[in-house]
């Protein structure tokens, strides 16, 4: 069976909205007997994901809980205001 992919570029304000959000969704990993992969990177101002899986439902299900979460970060972002850029 083909591997099946899911790839989301999802654009920031800042550099610093995207690493929040990169640091806030890297930690939750996908289940090894699911299946699926998840990979994230960001660039910049965007955040990378891409998403792999052997079966059309579990990808679905990967992307809708990550999206899920995705909205969570994004609202608490906005409720907090813009973050402060790290002093060196």
């Amino acid at each position: 069976m083909a591997e099946l992919s899911c790839d989301l570029d999802i654009p920031f304000q800042t550099e610093r909205e995207a690493e929040i959000a990169y640091n806030s969704l890297r930690v939750d990993k996908e289940p090894k007997k699911g299946g699926n992969k998840k990979t994230l990177s960001v660039s910049g101002t965007t955040l990378h994901i891409r998403f792999e899986s052997k079966e059309a439902r579990l990808l679905r299900v990967a992307v809708n809980g990550f999206m899920d979460h995705l909205i969570l970060v994004t609202q608490t972002i906005e409720q907090f205001g813009p973050p402060q850029e790290k002093k060196a």
